[in-house]
């Protein structure tokens, strides 16, 4: 194993882990707590869905991964945090209609999240309360009929998430959608969550929703698609009238460089998507990592201007998004890095480039000289574009358990393919 896949695991297994071991582990009801300020200390015990979904996902990975000898966790342990999570999701954040609770009480009762009241406020959380059940239903821990249980509930959620994300009326907390533009995280979770589901089920139907979510990110032949071999949209218009405005001229490299791993991953798990793969798409990688990168300070911007540098364009005004961008843009987060870094390991494997290698160790050597607390307490995840710490929210007020983990175990399973090869 390279230096870097040797820190990456060392990184893994005694840093990011043990703390969420140790501080996060909800022992008495199941599900993880999430809500901790940047340097860790818990500001609140309400669960958010989104963070569960992933949570239970992630142990399930972790679990699966264990008993394959790929790491050296106690996969039991990690089996039954993935099943006690996936069983709080099933009793609490599921409602009818097959929606979930935004968030919920330690215990599991539903909180109101929406301005009117509303529980139910984003599909993004159902696409991950999906995914932490399909990930929870491959363990062989759990019995067939909570696994049963739990991939019937999973497709319930994606094939509704899936029709109203096709029909453009989604709820997307905390970052609604504008009318008027069509966005790629819809698209990037429905393509992850069906490719997921489809390890898990086998199901022609997770099969179909990821194959028709790689078509519109890909374009079909007959409509356009929101990648090009030299550009991509995080928010595509449907009129060439708004395309002078920020919400059509930025770009988040981060969320980029995750699909394009997840594309990858689809065509695994699902061959018959290989033929639809474009030999550009490596080429749109390094498009995004040059376009994102900050010569200055080191990383990946979280958000950059089509051309590069600041995002600029015509603001449409009354929209959090589009403060968001502005306020935020040249901030430095945990999850893109770790996207980043996954991303080029894989494509620079997968399609035999070089380039993509040297970002990937660019990368670690930025992301290592920078996140990880000195006090050994996980990773300062939020930082300004100087790379000190900020203590602030910027999305959900959660500490995520998600990204750094899922990142450097899928980097330690390809690295231990490579060496075992």
């Amino acid at each position: 194993m390279s230096t870097t896949g040797s820190e990456i695991r060392n990184q893994l297994l005694k840093g990011v882990l043990p703390w969420w071991l140790e501080n996060g582990v909800d022992r008495k009801i199941g599900g993880v707590f999430t809500c901790f300020s940047n340097s860790g200390r818990l500001l609140s015990n309400e669960k958010y869905t989104w963070s569960q979904g992933r949570w239970a996902w992630l142990c399930s990975r972790i679990a699966l991964d264990s008993e394959a000898g790929i790491i050296g966790e106690d996969p039991r342990l990690w089996a039954t945090l993935s099943i006690e999570t996936a069983r709080f999701i099933q009793e609490h954040a599921i409602l009818d209609g097959s929606v979930t609770a935004y968030r919920t009480s330690a215990e599991g009762q539903a909180l109101p999240s929406g301005p009117q009241g509303e529980i139910a406020v984003s599909v993004l959380a159902d696409l991950f309360a999906a995914l932490g059940l399909a990930g929870a239903a491959r363990l062989p821990q759990a019995s067939e009929r909570e696994r049963e249980g739990w991939l019937q509930s999973a497709h319930a959620l994606l094939a509704h998430a899936e029709e109203r994300i096709e029909a453009r009326n989604a709820p997307s907390e905390p970052y609604p959608v504008r009318a008027g533009f069509k966005d790629a995280a819809g698209l990037m979770l429905l393509l992850n969550v069906g490719a997921q589901l489809h390890l898990a089920s086998g199901s022609a139907e997770s099969a179909d929703t990821a194959g028709a979510a790689l078509s519109q990110l890909l374009g079909d032949g007959t409509s356009e698609g929101m990648w090009k071999a030299d550009s991509w949209w995080e928010y595509r218009p449907d009129s060439s009238d708004d395309l002078d405005t920020l919400l059509a001229r930025h770009r988040t490299p981060g969320h980029l460089l995750e699909m394009l791993w997840m594309v990858m991953e689809a065509v695994e798990i699902m061959p018959d998507l290989a033929p639809h793969i474009p030999d550009w798409l490596p080429d749109l990688a390094v498009r995004a990592l040059e376009a994102g990168w900050d010569d200055q300070h080191g990383g990946i911007f979280r958000y950059v201007d089509g051309t590069g540098a600041e995002p600029r364009g015509r603001l449409l005004g009354n929209d959090t998004y589009e403060t968001l961008v502005t306020q935020t843009w040249d901030t430095k987060l945990w999850w893109v890095q770790v996207e980043a870094l996954y991303a080029s390991r894989l494509l620079a494997e997968r399609f035999g480039r070089p380039d993509l290698l040297d970002w990937h160790e660019r990368i670690w050597s930025y992301t290592l000289d920078t996140f990880p607390d000195p006090s050994g307490q996980e990773w300062l995840q939020i930082r300004d574009r100087a790379g000190k710490p900020l203590d602030k929210v910027v999305a959900l007020p959660v500490k995520d358990p998600f990204h750094i983990a899922r990142s450097l175990l899928l980097t330690t399973e390809l690295e231990t393919r490579r060496t075992h090869t």
